[in-house]
């Protein structure tokens, strides 16, 4: 049986979904009104109930610096990208090489795994196409991959988005997880323990 806590927590859980359902009510309707904040809550009610999810946990935790950091190299990722995708349109005698790539994350946490997913596929030239939430497997299409350079700089670069990611806003034990996992501008380096043979890094196992 689930104890007071569980249930209010798992109540809880269920406050920003409904939030959501009740700001695009009122974006749809185009204008602010009680009778529609009713209307919303009540929709926002039944969703909630009738078509449940799985709760998203919450980590409880922001660095604001961290947070800061991450969605400035977004942008820039935003911007260099653009610029890169600009380019191949124009580009003359363009020789296309797209790819599906399965990534695993090192996190656990379905908040984690969502906003990374976001978080790349609104980075042109890649989308997300499937997850396996139980896994972490990240199924992404992408453009202009040419070598299995271009491959390992791609895997490292969602890698590198989910660290700062968990560094920003991820639980403790998400921060606990990545503990190790180096930056995308520092493939080649290795701990001791990896270069014993300790075990492979998540990500560079999936095909």
């Amino acid at each position: 049986m689930t104890t007071p806590r569980e249930r209010l927590a798992a109540v809880g859980n269920q406050i920003p979904p409904l939030i959501a359902l009740i700001v695009l009510w009122m974006l749809l309707w185009g204008e602010f009104s009680w009778l529609n904040l009713l209307v919303a809550f009540v929709v926002g009610i039944v969703v909630t109930v009738v078509f449940y999810l799985v709760p998203v946990q919450l980590s409880g935790r922001l660095h604001p610096l961290h947070t800061v950091v991450f969605f400035v190299r977004l942008i820039l990722d935003i911007v260099r990208a653009s610029i890169d995708v600009s380019w191949l349109a124009v580009k003359p005698r363009l020789v296309t090489s797209n790819a599906i790539l399965a990534i695993r994350l090192h996190t656990r946490s379905d908040l984690i795994l969502t906003w990374t997913a976001v978080a790349t596929s609104i980075v042109p030239g890649s989308i997300v196409v499937d997850i396996d939430r139980e896994s972490s497997i990240l199924y992404l299409h992408v453009l202009n991959l040419h070598s299995a350079a271009d491959i390992e700089s791609f895997r490292r670069q969602v890698l590198d988005t989910e660290r700062r990611i968990v560094r920003g806003f991820g639980s403790r034990e998400d921060v606990e997880r990545m503990r190790g996992v180096l930056p995308v501008n520092r493939p080649s380096a290795r701990r001791p323990s990896a270069r014993r043979g300790a075990g492979s890094e998540p990500g560079k196992g999936t095909p």
